[in-house]
């Protein structure tokens, strides 16, 4: 167990220490985001009175998308400086590097969130640093990453991986993006959350579920 975790630790600090080297992943998932954040705030602010109604999609919009964008280069940096090959080659368990892998890309997106959150609060002026809003963050971008993580290793042997990966895991994503909108939405309300349970249990089944099946297949899509 401690050489299987040294060698997830081992893709996580290499993927972490080329990122804080170049800061190309984290920057343009922020500036992507406060662009999505920015456009929706200006548009609503003449079209929409009450922001709850519409907040907890700009706010998964903005954290989908913009994690796409690092989702995208979780393989390719390796495919573009000839290191795949040598991930394909080193002695270690596969599920090994889909779990640095899948450590590394949430690393980059509760970063990148915990620089948004606060932007998107100021902007609609809702509470969203609440626990319960939190755990719903943390159980949505889990799910979202697991997933993620998979379908980037299938993207990048394609021609068109930019367009693949979308393509792949929007689709499969949907249950818990549909969860995450509506826990968030319930939470935001000035009513009382009523739906708050199932939307939690189903966040927590679609990450238990999907992490599971991504960790067991991760073997046989990471290849040529």
């Amino acid at each position: 167990m401690n050489s299987y975790l040294n060698k997830v630790l081992a893709i996580v600090g290499k993927d972490v220490t080329s990122e804080l080297r170049s800061r190309e992943v984290i920057s343009s998932m922020f500036v992507f985001a406060l662009l999505v954040i920015v456009i929706f705030n200006f548009a609503f602010e003449l079209r929409v009175e009450n922001k709850e109604a519409v907040a907890p999609g700009v706010l998964w919009v903005a954290i989908i998308f913009a994690g796409m964008l690092g989702l995208n280069r979780s393989f390719i940096n390796e495919k573009d400086r000839g290191c795949m090959e040598g991930l394909l080659l080193c002695p270690v368990d596969r599920s090994a590097i889909y779990m640095g892998k899948l450590a590394g890309n949430l690393i980059f997106m509760l970063a990148m969130e915990a620089i948004i959150l606060p932007v998107f609060a100021a902007f609609f002026n809702l509470p969203m640093f609440t626990p319960r809003l939190l755990l719903i963050v943390l159980l949505g971008t889990v799910g979202f990453v697991a997933v993620g993580t998979l379908f980037s290793a299938v993207a990048v042997h394609t021609r068109a991986q930019e367009i693949m990966l979308p393509i792949l895991l929007l689709p499969v994503t949907v249950p818990v993006l549909v969860a995450a909108v509506k826990a968030t939405g319930d939470l935001l309300s000035s009513t009382p959350p009523t739906t708050e349970g199932p939307w939690l249990g189903v966040l927590v089944g679609f990450d238990v579920i999907f992490f599971t099946a991504a960790f067991l297949t991760f073997e046989y899509v990471f290849q040529e």
